[in-house]
């Protein structure tokens, strides 16, 4: 996966090919299948080349049809569902080797004045500079594996979760967990980039905190995980080379099913919501991550 920022910039550079169709880059990875958040920014990326410049996307719905080759470059086709006065709609399906592995729409919307309320950040939750990086949480946990790194162009600080001895105390949420995260480098000033980039960091732990609750450990040969549908609200402007706090908590878990919500905050401020659910059968023995 990117080993830095400008790495992660070079998955979003699309080729053109036709009016509404795209190729997008696969990164040198370990994983068995393609990251699900690679997937998303790509897509919203290839919508974000049919749209008028004006246009902010504000909702990204996603459903994840077949695990995509690793090795292999992506194709996006987009097609134009809605183009509005002031809000614009676009479909998009991802292929390799003629086999649609995802289906996804994008909304866009010309910025207006109107009504503003939002929750506020949690209160309680230690400062970046104080929570351990991820990667040495999963080293501790777990040993030393090169998976860990395979998301190295971002940031990422565990700030609790609501597990047994965990700082987050269950209470309205059965199952939370929270992670300071940015990118490693700063990013171009372009809302379009940074809007990618948090669809692609908004799947890296998400699905995981559906299993907090429960002795079966997500990153572990005893589940079997992959994203099933996953959509994105992008409420306010932000910059995703500064820290967002990600604020996530699953309601159910049932049928080897889990759901999760996120709320990503910068600044005190709501900027993004997020809702998914995926997979997570237990399994005797399997590869990480395959």
């Amino acid at each position: 996966m990117p080993a830095n920022t400008a790495e992660l910039l070079a998955l979003l550079d699309l080729t053109r090919f036709g009016e509404m169709s795209f190729v997008a880059p696969h990164p040198r990875t370990r994983m068995q299948r393609t990251y699900g958040g690679q997937v998303l920014a790509q897509a919203l990326t290839a919508a974000y080349q049919t749209v008028p410049h004006d246009r902010v996307a504000h909702s990204l719905h996603a459903y994840f049809l077949r695990p995509g080759a690793a090795d292999d470059d992506m194709r996006f086709n987009v097609q134009a569902m809605r183009d509005g006065n002031t809000f614009t709609t676009r479909r998009v399906e991802a292929f390799q080797e003629e086999r649609e592995i995802f289906i996804g729409s994008a909304s866009f919307h010309g910025l207006e004045p109107g009504l503003n309320h939002a929750d506020p950040m949690p209160a309680d939750v230690p400062v970046p500079d104080e929570c351990p990086r991820l990667v040495d949480v999963m080293d501790t946990r777990f040993g030393s594996h090169s998976i860990w790194h395979e998301w190295d162009a971002l940031d990422v600080r565990f700030a609790g979760d609501s597990s047994p001895g965990g700082s987050i105390k269950p209470g309205r949420h059965v199952a939370s967990m929270r992670v300071w995260v940015r990118t490693e480098a700063a990013l171009p000033d372009d809302l379009r980039i940074h809007q990618a980039v948090l669809a692609y960091l908004s799947d890296l732990t998400l699905l995981s905190v559906s299993t907090v609750p429960h002795p079966v450990v997500f990153m572990s040969n005893q589940l079997q995980t992959a994203s099933i549908d996953h959509a994105v609200w992008f409420h306010r402007r932000f910059r995703a080379d500064q820290w967002l706090l990600y604020d996530m908590f699953s309601p159910s878990a049932s049928s080897a099913l889990g759901f999760s919500n996120g709320r990503l905050f910068q600044e005190g401020r709501l900027i993004a919501s997020c809702a998914q659910e995926g997979l997570i059968r237990q399994v005797e023995s399997r590869a990480l991550l395959s």
